[in-house]
């Protein structure tokens, strides 16, 4: 659904010249969510507008849907979905109108049809008269987000979605992201809602003008930190380290106060055997959890490594 092969933009002279995005490569597959994450001034809306061309890059290539970066352009305009942070409206016009008349520009062949559709499914139909100027940021963003799927794009660009929402309304625009994609849609977000990214997306990447990484954040996780469960005990845990580490499959233990942390490869596999083998020695367990770090964690480490003096080559 999108491939690029070293896109590059570059903006300035060449003396004071400024990289924003650097040789970024990547695949994004058809019905996937795939996140970009990175901060402020990182490159990500230049992406996205490089990959829906409004802009061009300075060097590489990318096809999307099919087409060619620089010389299918406006059929890449036409076949994709934009949502940017802060849409713009005919703020005099009502919002039926403002849609009327995005959807005439797209070619949709049923225009009131599409426009009842989307309003009535992001809870605007009430409200399809009404000026677009007098509506609230989370108003404005459902509407800009129906604007964006008048023409049934198969691929939808969604940049900081949810940003400034109050909860009901994020949780609105997330279920119906949720919803997209189990259409097949393929979505290309762009967040700093890092607990959303991680509920949404299959695949994230961390960007900061090039690549860090790219991965499930499931798989980020394990290669960062490992997999470790934590067993609560009714009793101190320091007796039962040695028991732990008996285990040939237990990769290292910690205890602190009455809990074991314990390092495994598999906790679906062993976890079975390791609470046997405590239970054999007397071990009062009251319960078992997994430590799972959370996705800002894993973002911090990765954005801090990137900046530091050695930053490690691109993932």
């Amino acid at each position: 659904m999108i491939h690029t092969d070293g896109l590059t933009k570059t903006f300035g002279a060449t003396e004071k010249a400024l990289t924003a995005v650097d040789r970024l490569s990547l695949d994004v597959a058809e019905g996937e969510v795939f996140g970009f994450l990175g901060p402020n001034g990182a490159g990500k809306t230049t992406t996205v507008r490089m990959l829906t061309a409004l802009i061009g890059p300075t060097a590489g290539s990318a096809r999307l849907n099919g087409y060619t970066l620089g010389q299918d352009d406006a059929a890449i305009r036409q076949s994709v979905g934009l949502l940017t942070e802060t849409p713009g409206m005919y703020d005099r016009l009502s919002a039926e109108k403002n849609l009327t008349i995005y959807a005439q520009l797209y070619g949709v062949p049923d225009v009131a049809g599409q426009v009842r559709k989307y309003l009535t499914m992001l809870g605007l139909w009430e409200r399809r008269q009404d000026e677009a100027g007098s509506f609230s940021k989370g108003m404005r963003q459902k509407l800009a987000l129906a604007r964006a799927l008048l023409h049934e794009p198969r691929l939808l660009f969604l940049d900081e979605p949810t940003s400034g929402l109050d909860p009901e309304a994020a949780k609105l625009v997330r279920d119906f992201i949720a919803e997209l994609k189990g259409e097949g849609r393929t979505i290309f977000l762009c967040t700093h809602n890092l607990d959303e990214a991680d509920r949404l997306c299959d695949r994230i990447a961390i960007f900061k003008t090039r690549l860090i990484t790219v991965d499930s954040p499931v798989n980020i996780r394990q290669r960062l930190y490992g997999r470790r469960v934590v067993v609560h005990l009714g009793q101190a845990a320091n007796d039962l380290t040695a028991v732990a580490q008996t285990l040939p499959f237990v990769k290292s233990v910690e205890a602190v106060d009455n809990k074991l942390v314990v390092a495994l490869d598999n906790p679906e596999a062993d976890d079975p055997a390791l609470i046997r083998a405590l239970v054999e020695q007397g071990a009062a367990i009251q319960f078992v959890g997994e430590l799972r770090h959370s996705l800002e964690d894993v973002y911090l480490r990765l954005i801090d490594e990137h900046n530091a003096p050695s930053a490690p080559p691109v993932a």
